[in-house]
C-alpha cells in the first residue's frame, strides 16, 4: 500500500532523472560537454542536440510536459529507425538501446503526464 501512495512521486522522479540524462546527451552534442565531439547546429546531430537540451530541460522542470514528451519520443523513434535499425534488428547489437528506452519513456510521459512534482501541476 505504501508503494501505491508513492507511485505519483516516483513518476516525477523517473521524469527528472531521465530528463537530466537527456540534457547531458544534448550538451554533449552541442558543446562537447562533458565529453565527446561537438556537432554543427545545421546538422541532424545539431538539431538532435537542441531538442535534447531544450526538451530535456523542459521535461526536467515539468513544463509543457505532454507535448514536449511526444516530440522527444518522435525524435528517439526517428533516431532508432534511421541510425540504429540499419545496423541490425536487435537494439543491444545495433547500439539503439537508449533510443528505444527513451522513446518509450517519453511516450509514457506524453500519455501519463509529468507527475505531481512539476510546474505543469502547479
Amino acid at each position: 500500500m505504501k508503494f501505491t501512495k508513492a507511485a505519483p512521486y516516483l513518476q516525477s522522479v523517473l521524469r527528472i532523472v531521465a530528463a537530466f540524462i537527456f540534457v547531458v546527451h544534448g550538451t554533449q552534442k552541442l558543446f562537447a560537454f562533458p565529453a565527446g565531439p561537438r556537432f554543427p547546429l545545421a546538422s541532424l546531430m545539431g538539431v538532435a542536440g537542441v531538442l535534447e537540451t531544450v526538451g530535456g530541460a523542459l521535461m526536467l522542470l515539468g513544463l509543457f510536459s505532454r507535448p514536449v514528451a511526444f516530440v522527444l519520443a518522435g525524435e528517439m523513434a526517428y533516431a532508432y529507425v534511421t541510425v540504429h535499425a540499419p545496423r541490425g534488428a536487435w537494439p543491444f547489437l545495433n547500439g539503439g538501446e537508449l533510443a528505444v528506452l527513451f522513446c518509450f519513456i517519453w511516450l509514457y510521459f506524453a500519455a501519463a503526464g509529468p507527475g505531481p512534482l512539476s510546474i505543469d501541476r502547479r
